[in-house]
């Protein structure tokens, strides 16, 4: 495929027999259209909707195409972007790169969605670069604007303004004038807690040899800081445990935020958020130290600061020893919740406590392999 007419070519090739409609664990799908490839470029691929749904990301709608159409990427980058903002009734954006948010934030005190974005964007502006970014809520123009000072590959938002609309679209905008701008249903009509209906909505991954695992959205039980117990277990050694630092003002909903953030980052994954906002993130790790250490870093060199003062951090996993825990308080953390799993429990509750952070156990796990 030297030419774009080859490549055409083959797409109609080998994709034309799947334009009819497909039955998977007995839903039926029909498809929307075919992909500007797959996960790389030599990978065609095609984008199916079910017939009984899919109306948030399968129905949605192109107001400004690039200089071609989506790839598996984009819809995957699209889909992970959306988990993350749904959990929010206030304003809400995630800027999302290869499957893992680089920035998250959700609004605090007067914040407007510019300021949202903003957040979201610099916890990582150079991973930010060439992201998709979506919000819950409708785009106005200062946040239009704010977004084409960088480049963007895509926003996804329920709703724009017509002066949004105005500054993606003018002719006289040469960074980002390839960005693709989409309007995705109603975000209210996605799962996010342990007893909405999901009933249709089931995860399906295709192994190696074609087999595939049908399984349950990742949903929480954490509805809201209401749902925040402290962390308590028993040890042989140690007796009853219970964690006795109290989070700082403002940390139980950036505790909250971290949690709901922490459902769409590859595990192993850790989130520090302050005020609302991610200022570390680090993912897919083999190991939870490393996924700690990630994110340290990454903070010290991009603010220039040895630690991320008074912030909170949420763990997909529990610590199987104080380790993690230690490199987070010695990152800055205060406040951190994680589920609770270890039969070295009592002992990490203990040294949370000689280092005087708050601790909180989840009621899940919350591993994301994608």
């Amino acid at each position: 495929m030297t030419d774009k007419l080859n490549r055409n070519t083959y797409l109609t090739k080998n994709l034309g027999s799947y334009d009819g409609q497909l039955v998977v664990n007995g839903r039926t799908y029909v498809k929307v259209d075919d992909l500007r490839y797959g996960t790389n470029p030599h990978q065609t691929a095609a984008f199916y909707k079910p017939v009984d749904g899919g109306d948030v990301i399968g129905a949605m709608k192109i107001l400004k195409t690039g200089k071609s159409g989506l790839s598996q990427t984009n819809l995957e980058d699209i889909s992970y972007s959306l988990n993350i903002v749904k959990f929010f009734d206030k304003a809400a954006c995630a800027c999302m790169k290869h499957v893992n948010p680089c920035g998250a934030a959700t609004a605090t005190g007067e914040d407007k969605l510019v300021d949202v974005y903003i957040k979201a964007r610099d916890c990582d502006p150079r991973a930010a670069f060439g992201s998709v970014v979506a919000f819950n809520q409708k785009v106005d123009a200062a946040t239009a604007e704010e977004i084409m000072k960088t480049f963007v590959e895509c926003v996804v938002a329920p709703a724009y303004d017509e002066d949004a609309l105005a500054v993606f679209t003018n002719p006289d905008v040469k960074l980002n004038k390839q960005i693709r701008i989409i309007q995705c249903g109603d975000l209210s009509k996605l799962p996010r807690f342990v007893g909405d209906d999901a009933s249709g909505e089931r995860t399906i991954k295709v192994l190696a040899d074609g087999s595939l695992v049908i399984a349950e959205p990742l949903l929480t039980h954490i509805r809201s800081v209401a749902d925040l117990r402290p962390a308590e277990a028993d040890s042989k050694t140690l007796g009853h445990v219970v964690s006795t630092v109290k989070p700082k003002p403002g940390q139980l909903e950036d505790l909250l935020t971290a949690w709901y953030i922490n459902i769409s980052v590859r595990s192993n994954g850790v989130v520090f958020v302050k005020n609302g906002g991610t200022i570390a993130v680090g993912t897919g790790e083999q190991d939870r130290v490393g996924a700690v250490e990630k994110a340290v870093e990454k903070f010290q060199k991009y603010e220039g600061k040895e630690t991320m003062q008074d912030s909170v951090m949420a763990s997909d996993g529990f610590f199987p020893f104080p380790d993690g825990l230690e490199t987070a308080a010695k990152g800055g953390a205060t406040a951190i919740i994680a589920p609770s799993g270890s039969i070295k429990d009592a002992e990490v509750i203990a040294r949370a406590n000689e280092l005087g952070v708050a601790f909180f156990y989840a009621p899940e796990r919350v591993f994301s392999h994608h």
